[in-house]
């Protein structure tokens, strides 16, 4: 493919005419999504080091949060906060897509910090539990920056499925 060819196919959804969905009820919907599941693929990166890693998270307080052991994730972590995840669900059709991208801005918290002791809670994982473990769990908490949503079933309400 041409430079040229390579921009229009990244700018495909950008040109095509959309129907936009007021604010307040695409994010009731985006939220809704994010709370009905618990497992994204978290993609993170440094140079032409790439890992997209499947984890579970929790959302709160605008927030996705993310209890890791350690892993190859952290090399790109160390380098960069900018991550994206993905929260999709199992194709069966084009007419029942469901699907989010989310730019984010990843940080690690610090173990058993008030942030962390307040996700643990969150959880239900008593501090006694993590405080036994032979290394803390890390958190990594993903401040979304812009989540892009692909739900079929915008269209079927008159808007546009992005």
């Amino acid at each position: 493919m041409t430079h040229e060819e390579f921009e229009k196919a990244a700018t495909y959804w950008d040109k095509k005419e959309q129907t936009e969905m007021p604010k307040e009820t695409l994010k009731q919907a985006v939220y809704k999504f994010i709370n009905e599941n618990n497992t994204c693929a978290l993609a993170t990166g440094t140079g032409d080091y790439i890992r997209c890693t499947p984890i579970e998270y929790s959302f709160h307080d605008d927030k996705f949060w993310m209890l890791s052991e350690g892993g190859r994730k952290f090399i790109g972590l160390e380098k960069n906060e900018n991550v994206c995840l993905a929260v999709y669900d199992k194709y069966d059709s084009f007419g029942n897509l469901r699907s989010l991208q989310i730019m984010g801005k990843a940080e690690l918290i610090e173990p058993f910090s008030e942030a962390y002791n307040a996700h643990a809670e969150y959880k239900k994982i008593p501090l006694t539990a993590l405080k036994k473990l032979a290394s803390p769990m890390n958190l990594i908490c993903v401040t979304p920056v812009e989540i892009d949503a692909l739900f079929s079933e915008f269209k079927k309400a008159g808007y546009s499925s992005r």
